[in-house]
């Protein structure tokens, strides 16, 4: 039997999903986190099979339930399960170790069977999001982003504003805008969520740091 322990701010969504795997004699439900801060206590404190984790929760979100999961050692396979499939939300999950990524419009059985592929250790990823990935795989080889460049992504990643960067590196906030101008010019990309999701597919930056 595979025990679960079910992570998402909604009651209704884990009262649902309790329900569905309560039924099922393959798995056992061991608890429930309203957010990311309480499933890194449960995790610890009940080290089950499998974790299905939201993302987008307030407070600690899902990516840093992520990486204080992994910091404590805590062995359970984390699967999250999200309404999001965007860069920005896939890639920082990944990274940060989540052993798949599924979306909440997946079929009952299909879910039942990416925990059991979870619980052996076999990755599980939405189809979407594999194609998203293999997108940014296959993207070409572009001008690598400058130590600078690379300076205000990694500030920006962590919700820094143009001003609060240009304090942090102490140029002006027009110096700030100008680097990420050429970041996104050398990412392709339109926008600063963008830049940030493609620094971390390319592999410039990365949860740890």
């Amino acid at each position: 039997m595979i025990s679960v322990l079910v992570v998402d701010d909604h009651p209704v969504v884990r009262d649902g999903l309790r329900g569905m795997f309560s039924a099922d004699p393959r798995f056992t439900v061991v608890g429930e986190a309203a957010d990311g801060a309480a499933a890194i206590a449960a995790g610890e404190a009940l080290r089950p099979d499998v974790i299905l984790m939201d993302l987008r929760m307030p407070g600690t979100d899902g990516v840093a339930a992520l990486r204080g999961l992994q910091e404590r050692g805590v062995p359970s396979r984390v699967l999250v399960l999200t309404t999001y499939d965007t860069d920005v939300d896939v890639l920082p999950a990944i990274d940060a170790g989540a052993a798949g990524y599924l979306l909440k419009d997946v079929a009952r059985e299909e879910l039942f069977r990416a925990v059991e592929a979870a619980a052996s250790g076999q990755p599980v990823l939405a189809p979407t999001v594999t194609s998203r990935l293999m997108g940014r795989m296959r993207a070409p080889a572009a001008e690598p982003l400058s130590p600078r460049e690379l300076e205000v992504l990694t500030l920006v990643s962590r919700g820094a504003t143009n001003r609060e960067a240009a304090r942090e590196l102490f140029v002006s906030e027009a110096t700030v805008k100008t680097h990420l101008l050429h970041a996104y010019a050398k990412l392709g990309v339109n926008d600063r969520a963008a830049a940030v999701a493609t620094a971390y597919a390319r592999g410039y930056l990365r949860v740890d740091g």
